[in-house]
């Protein structure tokens, strides 16, 4: 049985207002004081490892914690393709961002992969993590985290958005073969 904790980075700049998706963006000031109160959440807790995506915000995220990062691919953004670096206000005049919303189960991002796809890779690589006792910290994205959550209740992604994921809140599962948990979700660390 592994308990993860999937914990969304911190604030920055583009939260809420532009699809940020894969690009390299730092943490603002607000993104670094959650950060900083995910590392005294966990406190000197027993991790068995810190795994990050790739991206700048998640690595700076884990970083708060001051223990060894894994970089790991398969807990990166999603791939939205063309939708990257648009704003919300911008898209919600595309007919393709309507619908990769609305059929979120088979749609592809133009240029990038399905919701399916992401939380396919994530929640695979979830299960190749070994049980060694104590819990593994994986810092990843909000999507990333709504998909795993939303695999594990059986949910289909259209309704993922009824998963509350703030920045630098901590989502907790149990991974065992037929024993497949949601202990938390959302936790929110103090700042």
């Amino acid at each position: 049985m592994t308990m993860i904790l999937l914990a969304r980075h911190g604030n920055h700049a583009e939260v809420g207002r532009v699809l940020s998706g894969r690009s390299e963006i730092a943490l603002d000031a607000r993104g670094r004081a959650e950060a900083a109160a995910l590392a005294r959440w966990i406190g000197a807790r027993p991790l068995a490892a810190v795994h990050a995506s790739p991206r700048r915000r998640t690595r700076e995220t884990a970083a708060a914690l001051g223990r060894p990062v894994i970089t790991a691919p398969a807990l990166d953004e999603i791939e939205f393709g063309d939708f990257t670096g648009r704003s919300f206000a911008a898209l919600e005049s595309d007919t393709d961002w309507h619908r990769w919303n609305a059929e979120r189960e088979t749609a592809r991002c133009p240029g990038g992969e399905t919701m399916g796809e992401a939380a396919a890779r994530a929640l695979d690589y979830l299960w190749t993590l070994p049980d060694t006792g104590s819990p593994v910290l994986c810092v990843t994205h909000c999507d990333v985290i709504r998909g795993i959550v939303a695999q594990l209740l059986g949910l289909p992604f259209a309704r993922m958005f009824q998963i509350g994921c703030d920045p630098g809140s901590v989502s907790t599962v149990v991974l065992a073969p037929g024993d497949t948990r949601i202990v938390a979700i959302n936790e929110r660390p103090q700042v």
